[in-house]
């Protein structure tokens, strides 16, 4: 490998590999699964490098791979745990989550809520709203339109807002500020 590369992929690794594992967390849900799943991904992309380079987004596509590999050992680990009749894998370890993120008490409802939901819902809350990307960024690495990723954000959002309990304030901070008697529809 030319020193050009060398150093091409090294500030891709160095760029994207926190990003990367925090948004494999979402499908993995175990931080050194996470890790590995990301590490994977990476040696996939330094053995492809003339693929990835010609992407339009190095790190996109990076991050599909990891996300592909993620689903696929949940697969196989369901469909090994079927075949022995046993429960299905587990899928939370609230441990592993609270020390990649550093989740603080009043934190950890929210990161077991949205661990809850279903995996789509997930995903794209996770990719949205903790890794901080914007729609179109998510449905590109989701591979769905964007008005996908605003259903299943509706929808996660939706389904948060059921799981946890939030003082009235906080559900609607406006209905607390009016004085009674407005707030009705005017005529």
């Amino acid at each position: 490998m030319a020193p050009d590369d060398q150093d091409w992929f090294e500030s891709l690794y160095a760029a994207s590999y926190a990003r990367l594992v925090l948004i494999t967390l979402a499908n993995s849900r175990d931080i050194a699964e996470a890790e590995e799943i990301v590490q994977e991904a990476f040696a996939n992309a330094y053995a492809k490098q003339s693929t990835v380079r010609a992407a339009d987004n190095a790190e996109a596509w990076v991050c599909a791979v990891a996300i592909n590999l993620a689903r696929r050992r949940w697969r196989r680990r369901a469909m090994f745990h079927r075949l022995m009749r046993r429960d299905p894998p587990p899928g939370n370890n609230d441990t592993d989550t609270a020390a990649l993120v550093d989740v603080r008490t009043e934190n950890a409802d929210l990161y077991r809520a949205i661990r809850a939901l279903p995996d789509v819902q997930r995903e794209a809350v996770f990719l949205h709203h903790v890794a901080d990307l914007p729609l179109d960024e998510v449905a590109a690495r989701t591979g769905v339109p964007v008005g996908t990723v605003k259903s299943r954000l509706s929808r996660g959002r939706t389904a948060l807002a059921e799981k946890l309990v939030l003082p009235p304030e906080v559900r609607n901070p406006q209905q607390e500020l009016r004085p009674a008697g407005e707030g009705q529809a005017r005529p």
